[in-house]
């Protein structure tokens, strides 16, 4: 990116400082919960361990989550698997009829740290499995499915799966933003580019094309030369940029093409397409220049058209000049002569695409390019 361009906010920070709050604040509920509901532990050692264990796990993973290396999928998958291990160890810290009866468990509020983290890195199906992998941790543990074991899955399931959502739409909406100001600053790098070619090069190039046509002779080669240039510059100072996502527009490429004695005709909108398919189109094309240039002679002229078709693109390359003769394709891919063989038939046919030449003698030239707009 252009340096001075504005670079995208992560929008998913505020998420990730919303997980990393959450896990100290649940955990000092757990200790809260153990100190109100002390007469229910008959071995406080063991609960102590278990939260001093719990404290120290959730020191790891608020300094993983505040960090960009440390929020991954793996990192989120230990910590569900962990908080596992810490909700069944729970069996060790209460008696069997508090589990199974109403009382609040050790790690109930705690365990539900690895739903939101998933959800927001893995989105809605992250806090989806979350969810359920957590649920069903509490309900094996009590092995009970009363009402405030469907209400506490209820909630873990919709706090999973909403959060997931909101994290998915949020990424989205962040690279929409990016490649907006992508695009922005590769626009204002082109003008600032155009400025300058514009006051310097282009000028030059209108001097020496007057010039050249006054004076006439050998100096008219080099104003026709002049003239092509300055048209080829003035269509790259107007093309579209590439976007961010790796999309090309195909029918600024093409008109890069235009010449003097080449025209191009394209779509009024952009036609974008991913950027290796644009260039193997406009690799063909210029093959097929190429030979107008060596073949049909100077004078010829030669016109350029790109087509929407929906799921397609239609391009032709047509020429005015004497055309090709009957067998000398041919002859030339006996003689090692592959430019037509390789460069048109072989890339477009790489693409999924098809190719249709016309030609007579005396008629011209015109090669047909039919190419899908997804890659094959």
């Amino acid at each position: 990116m252009p340096a001075g361009s504005a670079v995208a906010p992560d929008f998913l920070l505020p998420l990730w400082r919303a997980v990393v709050v959450f896990r100290p604040a649940a955990w000092a509920v757990a200790v809260g919960s153990f100190v109100r509901s002390w007469d229910r532990y008959p071995d406080h050692g063991i609960a102590i361990l278990l939260l001093i264990l719990m404290g120290a796990w959730t020191a790891v993973v608020t300094v993983a989550y505040s960090t960009p290396a440390g929020r991954r999928s793996r990192m989120a998958g230990y910590d569900l698997l962990v908080t596992v291990a810490f909700v069944a160890a729970t069996l060790l810290t209460q008696p069997w009829a508090e589990l199974n009866g109403s009382a609040p468990i050790l790690t109930s509020l705690w365990a539900t740290g690895p739903i939101f983290a998933l959800a927001v890195e893995r989105g809605r199906d992250g806090g989806l499995i979350g969810a359920v992998v957590i649920s069903g941790v509490l309900i094996a543990v009590r092995q009970r499915l009363g009402d405030q074991e469907v209400f506490n899955t209820t909630l873990h399931l919709l706090a999973g799966v909403t959060l997931g959502y909101a994290a998915t739409t949020t990424r989205r909406a962040t690279a929409v933003l990016r490649e907006a100001l992508a695009a922005e600053g590769a626009t204002a790098e082109r003008e600032r580019l155009s400025r300058s070619i514009h006051d310097g090069v282009l000028q030059v190039l209108a001097i020496v094309r007057r010039r050249g046509t006054e004076i006439g002779g050998p100096a008219a080669e080099l104003s026709a030369l002049a003239a092509e240039q300055e048209v080829a510059l003035r269509n790259l100072m107007t093309s579209r940029p590439t976007s961010a996502g790796g999309q090309t527009d195909l029918g600024a490429t093409l008109r890069l093409r235009a010449t003097s004695t080449i025209e191009v005709s394209t779509p009024a909108g952009p036609l974008m397409m991913d950027r290796r398919t644009v260039e193997d189109i406009g690799a063909a094309v210029g093959e097929a220049l190429t030979n107008v240039a060596e073949h049909a002679g100077p004078a010829a002229r030669a016109w350029v058209a790109a087509e929407d078709l929906g799921d397609r693109v239609l391009v032709s390359v047509r020429d005015d000049g004497p055309g090709i003769p009957a067998g000398r394709l041919a002859a030339a891919r006996a003689t090692g002569h592959l430019g037509v063989a390789q460069s048109i038939r072989g890339r477009i046919t790489d693409l999924g695409g098809t190719v249709e030449l016309r030609t007579a003698l005396g008629e011209g030239t015109e090669w047909e390019l039919t190419v899908p707009k997804a890659r094959p």
